[in-house]
């Protein structure tokens, strides 16, 4: 009897070693991956300042959308520009614009893609005591209106803004590709030959493949910069941030940044 329990106490402390053992692997996996991340979003930060230095000693601030590669510690991180005039801002898009968002960009059948996009409406139009409306104070305030998952704003993030205020129309030039294949009713000929021609610098932009009621060539001095830094093992991190290139008097930057976010981005799977 002795030798059994002496067995079953050994076989225990075997199961309980073994655990232990999985649970320190795991978490010494996950704070590598913690480590990475923030390795990345440091580097991802830095150059994106290192873009707005370029941008702000040429004194042209960007009109259009592009991308900037950064070379900083040996790695190249791209970085790409777009004024916010070339986003979609869900406080003020019409809701057809919003409904070809959630269908173009989001992938959602064309009935949801309505439903959702008055649901939004209803949403930022929904009046608080003072009977002011309540409005998306950034993008992942979508995330509160019902029905509205993260796998989709996950697709959506890099193409909206809750900050311009405008007239909610887009400017074409200023527009990253996502937000020109929702314009060009989801033709990727479209996004190619607007792109290519902004590449080149070509003048007189043949923009009548687009839907011309969401259309408006505006300027302004915000800015949606989004660096991307890859990861070893396929997986990247975007940093976010959306930077108004008027100075801050208060610290004596160049310019302020006024909303921030980081996203990781899985290694994509062999098919």
């Amino acid at each position: 009897m002795v030798l059994i329990a002496v067995l079953w106490i050994v076989a225990a402390l075997s199961i309980a070693v073994t655990g232990l053992t999985r649970s320190v692997r795991q978490e010494a996996a996950l704070l590598g991956v913690a480590r990475s991340n923030l390795q990345a979003t440091a580097l991802g930060e830095a150059a994106i300042a290192l873009a707005l230095q370029q941008m702000v000693a040429a004194g042209k601030p960007a009109g259009e959308w592009r991308e900037a590669p950064v070379q900083f510690q040996g790695q190249t991180i791209g970085v790409s520009v777009a004024p916010l005039t070339g986003l979609i801002d869900i406080n003020t898009a019409p809701p057809a614009l919003l409904a070809k968002l959630y269908m173009v960009a989001g992938g959602l059948p064309p009935a949801a893609a309505e439903t959702l996009a008055q649901a939004t409406v209803a949403a930022r139009e929904r009046r608080d005591a003072r009977g002011v409306p309540a409005r998306f104070e950034a993008p992942e305030d979508l995330l509160q209106v019902p029905g509205f998952g993260y796998d989709l704003y996950a697709r959506l993030a890099g193409l909206i803004t809750a900050d311009l205020r405008g007239s909610g129309r887009v400017n074409p030039l200023a527009a990253p590709p996502g937000v020109l294949a929702v314009l060009a009713n989801g033709s990727q000929g479209v996004v190619d030959q607007i792109a290519g021609a902004r590449r080149t610098g070509g003048e007189g932009i043949d923009m009548t493949a687009l839907d011309g009621n969401f259309v408006q060539q505006t300027a302004g001095r915000q800015l949606r910069m989004v660096a991307r830094v890859p990861n070893a093992d396929g997986s990247a991190v975007e940093v976010l941030r959306d930077v108004d290139l008027t100075p801050d008097r208060r610290s004596g930057a160049p310019w302020q940044i006024f909303h921030a976010s980081e996203r990781a981005v899985p290694a994509p799977t062999n098919p």
